[in-house]
């Protein structure tokens, strides 16, 4: 994550650096499907992943 986020439906913010698991590229709106570890499954943009290796 490269940006504080705020998740509808969860109490909690995601916060900048927070690591994402199980990508997929979807069509649609939110362009990623992943799972965030305590929020669980959940759809984001691209434009708030950055690729680290």
């Amino acid at each position: 994550m490269i940006k504080d986020l705020k998740v509808k439906g969860a109490v909690s913010i995601l916060k900048s650096g927070t690591k994402v698991k199980n990508i997929r590229l979807v069509d649609g709106d939110h362009n990623i499907d992943c799972k965030i570890p305590g929020i669980g499954q959940i759809g984001l943009k691209s434009e708030f992943i950055k690729k680290i290796l």
